[in-house]
């Protein structure tokens, strides 16, 4: 349970205009499929000048880290459930003309004894051919997703990524990037990404970053024995921060909204969907939204209130997420009692869209956003 800086990784990001359930307007498709520890999801796009559009898209909890981190193992049961989501994938797959596809799996495969194993099981059952991939191109993509959010005021930017078996968080200094080409430049860092290496050429550089194997269902069942929900919160939240102890800030003074923080995952965005007070989840109204660590703390006081069962019946929430939430809920306290800002910057993207943004730049099929 260390956390690791591996030695490189790269980044570049994008925004989301979504056609699902219309047909495509060119052969020109792309796929990319994130199999995380808790969840299964994939996007099938088109190249829409700097950006894409969303043809088809697939989410559905699998759970495959349930037990992982007392049998190191991934279950049989687990495994199940994953192969029947991956079929589904596979059939959707073959009603596209699909010019190039990216599938992978992370921290929970990375982590079992058996997860290679399971790769050559899904292969031979649907066909799909999935990669283990490095904690090194996962944090490399989360920040690729992320770029068009960035504010040209950032100097200091911190992008985290809080997944089901583990948080990816890398910090890049643009002090010396012109600010109206700071979001640009963050979509150019896939052509270096390594903690101390030289700007790009915009002038961007990769400060630190790390990769801790604790992500919402990995913190979730160290604590599951632990009755007092307050308690299990402080608990999960402590033992972040304790993660974090080598992964600190610059010892120079920044201003306040010179430092920009962007969370990416589902905790990030059903607390931003709980602080606007929706009774059904609008991307619209969430990606790119800013809050407060202020309304961040009562979002989560407003968890800790309703407890398990008011949070079984959040309709944001539900019965399958309410533990997921408050593990998830812990991270995100303890990295703003750290990290030198009042903001964060709410991202409804992640692995997905970097993969489909990875895969575009290679082609050359992306028009470049003029600044």
């Amino acid at each position: 349970m260390t956390p690791k800086r591996p030695k490189s990784a790269g980044a570049v990001p994008k925004a989301v205009g979504s056609t699902a359930g219309s047909k495509p307007q060119s052969q020109q498709l792309y796929a990319a499929l994130d199999l995380g520890t808790n969840s299964c999801r994939m996007l099938i796009a088109q190249p829409d000048g700097a950006q894409f559009k969303v043809v088809d898209s697939f989410s559905k909890s699998v759970q495959l880290g349930a037990g992982l981190e007392s049998s190191g193992r991934l279950s049989q049961v687990s495994m199940n459930r994953t192969l029947q989501a991956l079929r589904i994938c596979a059939q959707k797959l073959a009603q596209f003309n699909i010019k190039k596809k990216r599938l992978v799996a992370t921290e929970a495969c990375r982590r079992a004894e058996n997860g290679q194993a399971l790769m050559n099981k899904i292969k031979t059952e649907t066909g799909l051919q999935l990669d283990i991939i490095s904690s090194e191109e996962e944090a490399q993509l989360a920040v690729l997703s992320c770029g068009p959010l960035v504010h040209q005021e950032t100097e200091q930017l911190l992008v985290v990524d809080i997944g089901g078996g583990s948080t990816e968080l890398v910090w890049i200094d643009l002090v010396n990037v012109e600010p109206s080409l700071r979001s640009r430049a963050i979509m150019h860092m896939h052509k270096g990404f390594r903690s101390g290496s030289r700007p790009n050429k915009f002038g961007a550089k990769v400060v630190d970053w790390i990769s801790i194997p604790l992500g919402v269902a990995t913190l979730r069942d160290l604590f599951n024995d632990v009755d007092d929900d307050a308690g299990r919160f402080a608990l999960m939240s402590l033992m972040f921060e304790e993660k974090l102890e080598k992964f600190v800030p610059y010892e120079r003074a920044h201003e306040k909204n010179q430092f920009q923080i962007i969370g990416t995952s589902g905790t990030v965005t059903t607390v931003a969907a709980s602080h606007l007070g929706l009774r059904r989840y609008d991307r619209n109204k969430v990606d790119g939204l800013s809050m407060s660590s202020t309304q961040i703390d009562k979002v989560i006081h407003d968890y800790l209130r309703l407890g398990q069962d008011g949070r079984q019946k959040d309709p944001l929430i539900g019965h399958e997420r309410q533990a997921l939430i408050m593990s998830g809920a812990a991270i995100l306290q303890a990295l703003l009692r750290i990290w030198p800002t009042h903001n964060l910057s709410v991202a409804d993207r992640g692995l997905r869209e970097g993969l489909l943004y990875a895969q575009m730049s290679a082609d050359s099929v992306l028009r470049e956003q003029k600044s």
